[in-house]
């Protein structure tokens, strides 16, 4: 996990890899420090997929893909 805060060390965010059921992920967020207290501002949990294998993925989900794109715009 990589971690950065800025000058006034009020607002952190960070990349990590996680290991899940869905195989290696990477997470990534932005914390804001209210009063003492972190909180959350955005996270976001990715699944990783080797450049070798974009190829397959991108066809094997291509129908979901295009039927979720067409209900969400009608």
């Amino acid at each position: 996990r990589n971690i950065f805060l800025n000058p006034d060390n009020d607002v952190a965010w960070f990349d990590e890899l996680i290991k899940t059921q869905m195989g290696l992920c990477r997470g990534s967020g932005v914390l804001v420090n209210f009063d003492g207290d972190w909180k959350i501002k955005q996270y976001v949990l990715s699944m990783t997929i080797p450049n070798d294998t974009s190829k397959a993925v991108t066809s094997m989900k291509r129908g979901f893909d295009d039927n979720f794109i067409n209900n969400i715009n009608h």
